[in-house]
């Protein structure tokens, strides 16, 4: 299941998707995200799909990598969908049922959608490394400097914990070999049990995880590291013709899931 777990990590490639400024991809996303609660019928999700899926093609992502980093979000679809249904009045499928045709309309919508929004921002991580994706979100919010916002760390933080992510899940993978080589047994018992169980693990990964932490503002302090101010890019971001494309793109892509939720498909 940790393994499974592919938020944070990122592909290189050389495809359209990855060659974008990273500005560009934060602002897609959100106009992905926007359409994606915008849209009212299957229609609209139809082609919010359409986009995620071209997406997908474009930059060489497979469908597999996908669905297996939403693996660990099983349990939350599922769970949605269930109380979609029963909590959904309307026809009932049956006569006496509480299970209506609106709810599993309502469970379906509600679970594609998560699908399409977890999809959504795994494609950004998946596509912009760490450090592209820090300078992109500080340019970006630049703005709020005016309003004495911590801009820099507040990005710098957000780039340490997308790249700290896999480090701690192979972390933990490796811990829970060793336990269960001990004799450690993760899968069998309750809930609580297995609660318990998964003790051993935490102390140690915890240990672990504030050495890191002290190493890493070791080496900042040893690099003279003392926030943003007066800090360059060795890579200066310049947004090129493909960019300006996909702006065209996206402001077509979401005009026609707001006209389409105008008519309610």
């Amino acid at each position: 299941m940790l393994k499974d777990i592919t938020l944070g990590q990122y592909f290189p490639s050389n495809t359209a998707i990855h060659r974008l400024d990273p500005r560009t991809k934060i602002i897609l996303v959100v106009v992905y995200i926007v359409a994606l609660f915008q849209a009212k019928g299957w229609i609209g999700y139809g082609v919010v799909a359409l986009g995620a899926i071209s997406c997908m093609v474009i930059s060489r992502i497979k469908p597999k990598t996908l669905f297996r980093g939403m693996k660990p979000l099983i349990f939350v679809i599922v769970l949605t969908g269930v109380l979609n249904i029963f909590y959904t009045t309307g026809t009932p499928v049956l006569p006496g049922w509480i299970i209506t045709w609106e709810g599993i309309d309502r469970a379906a919508r509600m679970i594609l959608r998560i699908m399409l929004l977890v999809t959504g921002t795994f494609l950004l991580t998946y596509t912009t490394s760490p450090m592209a994706l820090t300078d992109g979100l500080e340019i970006l919010m630049n703005p709020l400097k005016k309003i004495k916002v911590p801009v820099h760390e507040m990005t710098i933080m957000m780039s340490m914990a997308l790249r700290f992510i896999p480090t701690l899940i192979e972390e933990t993978d490796k811990i829970m070999s060793a336990q269960k080589a001990r004799g450690a047994d993760f899968e069998t018992g309750n809930l609580i049990q297995r609660a318990k169980a998964l003790l051993p693990v935490l102390v140690p990964l915890f240990v672990s995880a504030f050495r890191r932490a002290e190493e890493l503002a070791v080496a900042m302090e040893s690099r003279c590291y003392h926030g943003g101010e007066g800090r360059t890019r060795m890579k200066q971001l310049v947004m090129g013709k493909n960019d300006y494309m996909a702006f065209g793109f996206s402001a077509v892509y979401l005009a026609a899931v707001i006209i389409l939720k105008k008519f309610g498909l």
